[in-house]
C-alpha cells in the first residue's frame, strides 16, 4: 500500500513567492486526505498533482490562513460538475465557520458534510484510523494522526505445506486469520508487523499531547514559525521554534521530522540547521516536496524534492 505526504503549502500566516499557505495532502492507496486549506490551495494542487476529487478535508483550527481556501476549492468542484459528497472535519465551531462562508460560495451542487470532532475522537477506516487531538495554540486547535492497523506476520508457506495445507484458497484463509482444518493461523504466521503512523500537529506550541500521540511515528509534521532567537514571541503567540520542535521529535522518538509553517522572515536552511543540532533527521520541505513512507521492513521515510519536469531532485533542505 503506497503512502506519501505532499506538502501543498508550507508558509506561515502570510504566503511568500516560494511558499503557499498551509495545506498538506496524505495519499494512501486510493485515499486522498487534505489537512488544512489555506488561500490558494486549489491552485497549489493544480500546479503539483492536479485538482483531485477529494473526499475528506480536515481543518486544524479557525485562523484564516488555514481555511480561506475552502470557498474557491468548493466552488471549483461545483463548476466541474462534482456529484460525490465531500466531508469536512474540524473542531467545534466548524459549522459556524462554514455557514459564515456560505454567502461567498453559494450552492455547491453536491453534498457537503460538516463534522465537528471532539478531542481524541477517532475516525475508523477499513485498515487505519484518523485521530484528532488537542494541541496548544491561542484558540481551540487540533492535530491529526493517521495510524495504520497492525499487519499479519509473514506467511510461512513451507511450514503450511508441512502441516498439510495445499497452496490455494486455504493459504489465503490462514493469512486472513482463519483456521484451516487443524491448522491455526499462529502456526504459520510470524509476529504481527507494525503499520505506519503520520502525525500532523498543525499550529501549536510544543506540548505533551503531541509527544504522546507522535511517539514512534514514521513522520511528524510540526510547525516551526520561529527560530530560537524569537522564543519569547513563539510562546506569546502559541507557536514553536525549530529547536523546540526538534526537542519534541527526539523525545517522541520519531523517524523523521518535517518543519512547516515558516514565517516569511526565514528561507528554511537556518531553521533546519537549528533543529538538526538536536534532532538530525529533520527536513524543511518546500512546496510540492513529498515524503514517501514505505512499510518499516522496506526502508526509512524518504524526502523527495519536487521538480517541474517530474524527476526526483536531490533532497537539499
Amino acid at each position: 500500500m503506497d503512502l506519501d505526504v505532499l506538502f501543498v503549502g508550507t508558509a506561515g500566516s502570510a504566503p511568500t513567492a516560494r511558499r503557499g499557505l498551509p495545506a498538506t495532502l496524505i495519499r494512501r492507496g486510493g485515499d486522498r486526505l487534505l489537512f488544512d486549506c489555506g488561500e490558494g490551495t486549489q491552485r497549489q494542487l493544480l500546479r503539483s498533482v492536479g485538482l483531485l476529487e477529494l473526499e475528506e478535508i480536515f481543518i486544524s483550527h479557525f485562523h484564516a490562513d488555514h481555511f480561506l481556501g475552502l470557498p474557491g476549492l468548493l466552488k471549483t468542484f461545483g463548476l466541474r460538475g462534482r456529484e460525490q459528497p465531500l466531508s469536512i472535519y474540524g473542531p467545534p465551531g466548524l459549522r459556524a465557520m462554514y455557514e459564515a462562508l456560505y454567502p461567498v460560495m453559494g450552492k455547491t451542487g453536491f453534498e457537503v458534510r460538516i463534522v465537528e470532532l471532539e478531542p481524541n475522537e477517532e475516525l475508523r477506516r477499513e485498515d487505519y484510523l484518523i485521530a484528532a487531538f488537542e494541541v496548544d495554540h491561542r484558540v481551540t486547535a487540533y492535530g491529526y494522526a493517521l495510524i495504520e492497523d497492525e499487519r499479519p506476520g509473514r506467511f510461512d508457506e513451507k511450514r503450511a505445506r508441512e502441516l498439510g495445507v495445499e497452496p490455494g484458497p486455504d493459504f489465503g484463509r490462514l493469512q486472513r486469520g482463519e483456521q484451516v482444518a487443524q491448522v491455526r493461523p499462529e502456526q504459520v504466521l510470524g509476529e504481527a508487523r507494525a503499520g505506519r503512523k503520520i502525525v500532523i500537529a498543525g499550529d501549536t506550541a510544543p506540548c505533551d499531547m503531541t509527544a504522546v500521540v507522535a511517539h514512534g511515528a514514521d513522520l511528524l509534521v510540526h510547525e516551526a514559525t520561529f527560530s530560537i532567537e524569537e522564543a519569547a514571541r513563539a510562546k506569546e503567540t502559541g507557536h514553536s521554534t525549530a529547536r523546540a520542535a526538534a526537542e519534541l521529535a527526539a523525545r517522541a522518538e520519531v523517524k523523521l521530522l518535517a518543519l512547516t509553517h515558516l514565517s516569511q522572515r526565514y528561507g528554511g536552511k537556518e531553521l533546519r540547521d537549528e533543529a538538526r543540532e538536536v534532532f538530525e533527521n529533520t527536513i524543511v520541505p518546500r512546496d510540492f516536496d513529498r515524503v514517501e513512507l514505505p512499510f518499516p521492513e522496506r526502508g526509512e521515510p524518504e524526502h523527495i524534492r519536487w521538480s517541474e519536469d517530474g524527476s526526483r531532485a536531490d533532497p537539499g533542505i
